[in-house]
C-alpha cells in the first residue's frame, strides 16, 4: 500500500493538492521565492548595469555628434568608471575601443581620449 506525501508550498507551507511536481501554490508564491533565491546576484547585477547605464549617458552627453576628443579629467568629473565596459573592438591596427553599450572610447595621447558612436561594422 502506497503512503500519500504530504507536499507543502515551498514559500508559505501552504498544504498542496494537485500535480505531483508542484512546488508552490500559486504565481504569488513561486515569484516571492525565485525573488528571494536570487536577490544576491540581481542586486550584484543591478549594480553594475547602473554603472554601465552612467557611464553610456556620461559617452552620450559629452558627444552627441559621433565623434569627439575630450581630456580624462572631463570624464573623471563627469563620473565616469574606466573599470566597467560592455565591450571592446580591437582594430586591423591593434587599436582597442572600449564600448559601453553603443557608446564607445579609445585612449589616446595626452591622456585624451576619443569618443565616438559605435558603427555598423563593429559587432
Amino acid at each position: 500500500m502506497s503512503e500519500k506525501v504530504k507536499r507543502n508550498c515551498l514559500e508559505c507551507s501552504t498544504k498542496l493538492n494537485g500535480r505531483k511536481d508542484q512546488k508552490f501554490c500559486g504565481d504569488h508564491c513561486r515569484n516571492s521565492y525565485n525573488n528571494r533565491l536570487n536577490e544576491d546576484s540581481n542586486n550584484y547585477m543591478r549594480r553594475i548595469n547602473n554603472i554601465l547605464r552612467k557611464n553610456r549617458r556620461i559617452l552620450d552627453t559629452l558627444n552627441p555628434s559621433g565623434k569627439k576628443t575630450v581630456d580624462a579629467l572631463s570624464l573623471a568629473e563627469e563620473g565616469f568608471n574606466f573599470h566597467y565596459f560592455t565591450n571592446l573592438y580591437q582594430t586591423k591596427k591593434g587599436d582597442t575601443y572600449y564600448f559601453c553599450y553603443d557608446r564607445g572610447y579609445i585612449k589616446l595621447e595626452d591622456n585624451k581620449f576619443m569618443l565616438v558612436h559605435k558603427q555598423e561594422y563593429v559587432r
